[in-house]
C-alpha cells in the first residue's frame, strides 16, 4: 500500500479541510443566533449562503494537499445535513417557510436514512455522495439565505420571495431525483450482493 493510500484509509483528525470543515460547522449556531435573537437578518443570511455555498472549498483542498482521510468523508456530508436541517427547522419556527416544504424534504432525508443500515447489513459503508445530490443540495440551500430576506426585509420582499421560491422548489425536485438515484443505487447494490452469496462468492467488507 503506497503512502497515498495509507493516508486516505487514515482518520487523519488534524488537516487544512478537517479545519475548515469545523469553521463552517460553528457558523450553524452563529445563523441561530443572529436570526432567532437579533435584528442582523442580512449578517445572519450571509452566515448562511457562506457556510453552505463553502462545501465545495473542504473537497477541493483535501484533493488539491492530498489530505482525504476517513474523518473528513464522514464530517463534510453530516456538516452540509446540520446546515440544511437547522435552516429548515430554523425558518420553518419563524414561519418563513411553511411545513408542508419542510415535511417533503424530512421525509426524503429518511428515505436515505433508510438505505444507510440496508447497506451495513450487507457489508457496504455509505454511497459516495453523486453530482446530482451535491447540486439539489447547494439549490435548496440557496434558497434559505434568500428566503429569510424575502421574510423579515420588507423591502426586499418583491425579489426575494419569487427568486427564494423559483430555488426551493427547482432544489426539491432535484432533491428527490436524487433520492431516487441514491435508492437505486442501494437496490442495485444489495440485489448483487443476494446473487454473490447465491453463487458462493465472497461479500464485501464495511469500509
Amino acid at each position: 500500500m503506497n503512502t497515498a493510500e495509507t493516508h486516505n484509509s487514515s482518520w487523519g483528525v488534524w488537516t487544512w479541510p478537517n479545519l475548515v470543515t469545523v469553521i463552517r460547522l460553528a457558523g450553524i449556531p452563529l445563523f441561530c443566533y443572529l436570526l432567532a435573537f437579533t435584528d442582523h437578518y442580512w449578517t445572519a443570511a450571509a452566515v448562511l449562503a457562506v457556510g453552505g455555498g463553502t462545501d465545495w472549498v473542504d473537497g477541493q483542498l483535501a484533493r488539491r494537499l492530498n489530505q482525504e482521510s476517513r474523518l473528513g468523508r464522514l464530517l463534510d456530508p453530516m456538516v452540509d445535513r446540520l446546515y440544511i436541517l437547522t435552516a429548515l427547522l430554523t425558518l420553518t419556527f419563524l414561519d418563513l417557510i411553511p411545513w408542508v416544504f419542510t415535511i417533503a424534504v424530512l421525509l426524503r432525508e429518511a428515505a436515505l436514512a433508510v438505505c444507510v443500515p440496508i447497506l451495513r447489513w450487507h457489508g457496504y459503508g455509505p454511497l459516495p455522495v453523486h453530482f446530482l445530490g451535491k447540486t439539489a443540495t447547494f439549490v435548496v440551500f440557496m434558497s434559505f439565505p434568500v428566503l429569510v430576506i424575502a421574510g423579515l426585509d420588507n423591502g426586499a420582499e418583491v425579489w426575494a420571495a419569487p427568486l427564494g421560491w423559483a430555488l426551493a422548489l427547482w432544489g426539491l425536485g432535484l432533491y428527490w431525483l436524487a433520492a431516487f438515484v441514491y435508492v437505486r443505487q442501494t437496490f442495485m447494490l444489495v440485489k448483487a450482493v443476494r446473487l454473490k452469496r447465491t453463487n458462493g462468492q465472497a461479500t464485501p467488507t464495511v469500509v
